[in-house]
């Protein structure tokens, strides 16, 4: 007959304490009760697994066999009744986290660490989403949390705590044709104007959806769009277009000459935006997506 649920903690008890009254004490438990207990266990199992010749019971080899799968068992146990009793007080099954692709590289997992150890079996899913299909995800129930940068105007749907700034840059590759024109009529000065960068191809990071675009990161009258911050960045390493990227994500490009911020006539490069982390008001929060947030303000 194998270990049922309640003995292993015993089992583990007499082991710790170092004998029947020990454990006895620590589980609340008269010491005969503790001792008949591990009798049955052992008969049940047709194992020894305490000798009782000396004062104080000493676990056989049988017994210290068994000790590691005894531990691990009752620490499963005793997680899947932590699980039960989150879920019980509301935990999500599952939390979901939307991220606009550009934050990706930002330092968004800082409360995960704390997060996993108080809830070390919740699932965490994380959907890379431009900001207003993350923000439309969020709205629709479908993810907990949205990072995204600020928004035009303030949602009176949303609450948000701002987690940090981002600085978009325009950039283009050294082999950009309009560069490449400006440098040849103008040399190593050369700067292109707003109407240049207005003609030219910019590549977007936006939506699936056209009718989603947030009109303060369109410059150009010819748009290429992807979803994808990578994507936006290869065809804009490749020479085909501009775009506004975060400088994080293009420092290590710029260093290696791979891209250059691009020099505009009677104009600073460089957008700081705050970064926030969004959730719903018109949803109720569940444990781990409160416990986010409190780690949050408290970060």
């Amino acid at each position: 007959m194998p270990f049922a649920a309640d003995q292993i903690p015993l089992f583990l008890a007499v082991l710790d304490a170092g004998s029947f009254s020990a454990a006895a004490r620590q589980l609340g438990r008269v010491p005969s009760a503790v001792s008949m207990a591990i009798a049955q266990l052992e008969a049940e199992l047709d194992l020894r697994l305490f000798d009782r010749r000396g004062r104080e019971p000493v676990p056989t080899a049988a017994a210290r066999a068994l000790e590691p799968q005894a531990r691990l068992l009752a620490e499963q146990l005793q997680q899947l009744n932590w699980q039960a009793q989150a879920l019980h007080e509301g935990l999500e099954e599952r939390l979901t986290l939307a991220i606009a692709p550009e934050l990706l590289a930002t330092h968004w997992t800082g409360p995960l660490h704390t997060l996993v150890q108080e809830f070390p079996a919740l699932p965490i899913e994380v959907l890379a989403a431009p900001q207003a299909d993350a923000l439309e995800l969020l709205h629709a129930g479908r993810a907990h949390l949205a990072l995204v940068f600020e928004r035009p105007a303030v949602d009176g749907r949303e609450g948000f705590q701002e987690m940090g700034r981002e600085t978009l840059v325009a950039v283009m590759a050294p082999q950009f044709a309009p560069w490449q024109q400006a440098l040849a009529e103008h040399g190593p000065g050369a700067k292109l104007s707003v109407e240049q960068l207005a003609a030219t191809r910019q590549v977007l990071v936006a939506s699936r959806d056209p009718q989603q675009t947030d009109p303060r990161f369109v410059f150009a009258r010819r748009l290429w769009r992807t979803d994808s911050h990578q994507a936006a960045l290869a065809l804009i390493c490749a020479g085909l277009g501009w775009g506004w990227l975060p400088k994080g994500l293009v420092e290590a490009h710029i260093g290696a000459g791979a891209l250059l911020e691009i020099p505009v006539q009677n104009l600073s490069n460089g957008t700081t935006l705050f970064v926030d982390w969004v959730w719903s008001k018109e949803r109720t929060q569940g444990l781990a997506a409160r416990r986010f947030v409190q780690l949050l303000r408290a970060r």
